[in-house]
């Protein structure tokens, strides 16, 4: 399966809004309620990407790292789980319960707000400041399947760390590259 990159949606562009079900609890989420006024992560991702599946225990540990700093994340799975039952909301729960996600994992059943947000990929990630505009969106790090770099979260956490000491999150920004979103055929 050919690997393809982030879309890269523009710097300084508001997030777009949506409210989604939490596959954990069965809450739904609107991104108003979840958002931080100092940075929220929103990531792109589904259960059964191989890109995904290397980086899903960092993904756990930058929440735990960067929650108490008031950071927000929020996950969501927009692929079409007709043709990858994997995805489905089901094994969601499943998969974030095993993982022990502390970020609601929402289910993006219409492929709106992957739309809205331009994702290309799983994973695909965004950061947004505290008037949700966006400062990030790229990739987690260098690391991927099988090209030997650590999984540490460098390219996210680097973004963090200077909205968290109020400088300017660095411009230059890599795509992410993983799976396709696997949208429904129309």
């Amino acid at each position: 399966m050919p690997a393809v990159e982030s879309n890269m949606f523009p710097l300084g562009e508001k997030a777009p809004s949506f409210e989604l079900v939490n596959v954990i609890n069965g809450q739904t989420v609107r991104l108003e309620d979840v958002k931080s006024d100092i940075a929220t992560v929103i990531m792109f991702i589904c259960n059964h990407c191989p890109f995904v599946k290397h980086i899903q225990e960092e993904l756990v540990r930058l929440a735990h790292d960067y929650q108490p700093k008031g950071v927000s994340f929020i996950a969501i799975n927009s692929n079409d789980v007709e043709k990858y039952p994997d995805d489905s909301p089901e094994k969601m729960k499943k998969m974030a319960e095993q993982l022990g996600y502390p970020f609601p994992y929402l289910f993006d059943e219409t492929q709106e707000v992957a739309k809205a947000y331009q994702a290309a990929c799983t994973p695909d990630f965004y950061i947004f400041d505290g008037e949700l505009q966006c400062v990030y969106r790229g990739q987690l790090d260098d690391s991927r399947p099988g090209n030997g770099i650590p999984v540490t979260g460098s390219s996210i956490r680097s973004a963090l760390d200077a909205l968290l000491l109020d400088k300017p999150v660095p411009k230059e920004q890599k795509p992410s590259i993983g799976c396709s979103i696997k949208w429904k055929e129309k």
